[in-house]
């Protein structure tokens, strides 16, 4: 068979190299090897349709990496994906292939527990290879981008920016579409601005170094990055001076500026842990995975002799967890950084005796202000918020609180009321009771959107969070409990969850439990936090209101809706994961519970313990705090 090399290009680390020929006249094939140890080159475009496609890579980080060559336009009939190191992230699951057009077959092989994975697809009609790669990444990981009830479709002259999300709208490559009826496109990104070819309907955004980053045509740029490869899963409960420590060290000049992280305790001259070139490429799964053994990451210089590449990686390694301390950072990469993480890594650490929940809550911080300012999903509205003001607002939640007593609700709508999340409204079902005017009068004044309304006493409690849940307005639905605690980010905190995890349920465990009648606060440590698997709390659970109606809904009974609605999920095929626990504490008071497992069963395995509760900003019940949150009874 005769053979025709179209080039060799070392990328994510070593390794990217493509290949076509042809076996005859009707038959063309591609092969395509992923490596992403590094990042370099791109891919040979290639010209003509390729019938059949081999992509053969280490990972499906580095799978994720090929949607942004521009490579990927290239029209396709057939499409082979292996991925020699696959692994769930929950034992037994497996995801669905992408919705695509014309499918005659498709084949997927994946080994139990993780290693070698196969996934073939075959459509009727070639359609661009980005079409059949991102159907066969749902196979292989959790995609589930955001519900929005509008967005921009997107194209890129060039390569598409790695940061751009999987299931974006969008074309990679080619001229802008002509449509007489309607434009081709919404928003066009080139690699600087005079490439920019958009029409005056359009908005035009200029992408920077390594395609990382974006601006809108005389703005400061915007450093983006992809958060289901810079996250925190994985992360745990380790926090502390003890726990290991690892410096960060930024390298300019030749032969090519670079990073390396290595332990801070390791011989002179060992070899780094995690490196890279500083060009702006998004870090590695396998980079991040090394950078998550550390519970702290000490960089003693910035040199800012490359802002773009440093802030984009300080903006990843910060979204891990790992504690990062930054004793300087030049102006050139501070103005990159969200102003919230930027104070975050220049403050100092807690001291040594400090208690390891001050270090876990620096932790959480950093990362939440790492993925609000710098998580495509979030941070992209800012490239074209000026033509799109209304697409630059996280999607909506509405927390659905069904009660039978009313004494508890000032307080839990207090808390609600108070949260950070912008896009917030309240759902109230009064479950057989009634409201005095003047309380329904206050509770209608809370400052956010609220609906009230009631529901007969004869309704089990499923069929009233139906009810509930069929009001609401929100793209996403979470479920509030009337007697438990809510700090201010509460939302925020499961929001960012399902975006980095791709879950279809996301939720808290309830770590922190308050027994009323001791007058204590135990810290269970029952189940691993960031990660996947059931169970979380009932009255943290969040969904896509969406994903909640397609696996049935709430089940119409009168005790363990929450256990129902997990089991529904899980035999839907969706996932669960657990984020980390602070901002919510689990009440259990002395009137009792529908569950009522006795206090011995939240006295096991308990470890640290408050009397009252831990004051601190996250749960709302800091000294600071008005009278509430915690403070009850």
């Amino acid at each position: 068979m005769a053979e025709k090399t179209a080039g060799d290009a070392s990328r994510a680390g070593g390794a990217a190299s493509a290949r076509f020929g042809r076996a005859d006249h009707r038959r063309w094939w591609w092969r395509i090897r992923l490596d992403e140890r590094s990042a370099g080159q791109p891919l040979p475009a290639r010209t003509g349709m390729a019938r059949r496609v081999l992509v053969d890579a280490d990972s499906v980080a580095a799978l994720r990496g090929l949607l942004a060559e521009s490579a990927a336009g290239t029209p396709v009939r057939q499409l082979t994906v292996r991925v020699r190191q696959w692994r769930p992230p929950a034992p037994g699951w497996s995801g669905r292939l992408g919705s695509v057009a014309g499918i005659r077959r498709h084949l997927v092989r994946l080994p139990h527990g993780g290693g070698a994975a196969r996934v073939s697809v075959e459509v009727a009609a070639p359609v661009p290879l980005y079409v059949l790669l991102s159907a066969v990444l749902a196979v292989l990981a959790p995609v589930r981008p955001l519900p929005r009830p509008a967005s921009a479709d997107v194209t890129a002259i060039g390569a598409a920016p790695a940061w751009l999300p999987l299931t974006t709208n969008h074309v990679v490559a080619g001229q802008l579409a002509v449509n007489p009826e309607i434009r081709g496109y919404d928003v066009v990104l080139a690699p600087d601005a005079a490439a920019l070819a958009a029409g005056p309907d359009l908005v035009g955004a200029a992408v920077t170094a390594g395609n990382t980053g974006a601006r809108v045509t005389n703005r400061q740029p915007v450093v983006l990055i992809d958060p289901t490869v810079a996250n925190p899963i994985g992360r745990g409960r380790r926090y502390g001076p003890t726990e290991p420590t690892g410096v960060l060290e930024l390298r300019s000049g030749e032969p090519a500026p670079g990073w390396s992280v290595r332990a801070a305790d390791a011989p002179s001259g060992s070899a780094p842990l995690a490196q890279g070139r500083l060009d702006g490429v998004p870090v590695s799964g396998d980079q991040l995975a090394a950078v998550r053994r550390f519970g702290q990451l000490i960089c003693p210089e910035v040199p800012g002799t490359e802002p773009a590449a440093e802030a984009v990686l300080l903006a990843q390694l910060a979204a891990t967890g790992a504690v990062l301390r930054l004793p300087q950072v030049p102006p050139a990469v501070a103005d990159r950084l969200a102003e919230p993480l930027l104070e975050l890594v220049g403050s100092d650490l807690p001291g040594v005796g400090a208690d390891p929940l001050e270090w876990e809550i620096r932790s959480v911080r950093q990362r939440s202000a790492a993925l609000r300012g710098h998580a495509a999903a979030f941070a992209a509205g800012d490239v074209t918020a000026g033509a799109f003001p209304s697409l630059a607002a996280p999607p909506s939640v509405s927390a659905v609180l069904v009660t039978r007593r009313p004494e508890y609700l000032p307080e839990v709508v207090r808390q609600l009321a108070g949260q950070t999340y912008p896009e917030l409204e309240i759902v109230l079902c009064l479950h057989g009771i009634e409201l005095a005017a003047d309380v329904r009068s206050r509770l209608a004044e809370c400052g956010r959107p609220i609906q009230i309304f009631g529901a007969p006493a004869g309704f089990s409690f499923g069929e009233v969070m139906g009810a509930a849940t069929a009001r609401a307005r929100g793209s996403l639905v979470t479920k509030v409990d009337d007697d438990d605690v809510y700090g201010p980010e509460h939302i925020w905190d499961l929001v960012l969850a399902r975006e980095f995890s791709g879950a279809t349920l996301v939720g808290k465990a309830a770590e922190f439990v308050v027994l009323q009648t001791l007058g204590v606060t135990v810290r269970r440590a029952a189940v691993p936090p960031e990660a996947y698997g059931a169970p979380v709390a009932g009255g943290t659970m969040l969904m896509a209101r969406g994903d909640l109606e397609a696996v049935g809904g709430w089940r119409p009974v009168p005790r363990s809706v929450d256990r129902g609605l997990m089991d529904r999920v899980l035999r839907a095929g969706g996932l669960i994961y657990r984020t980390h626990p602070l901002g919510y504490l689990y009440e259990r008071r002395a009137a009792g519970h529908t569950w009522d497992a006795g206090l011995d069963y939240f006295l096991r395995r308990a470890g640290q313990q408050w009397d009252g509760v831990p004051r601190h900003r996250e749960f709302g019940t800091a000294p600071q705090m008005p009278q509430g949150a915690g403070q009850r009874r």
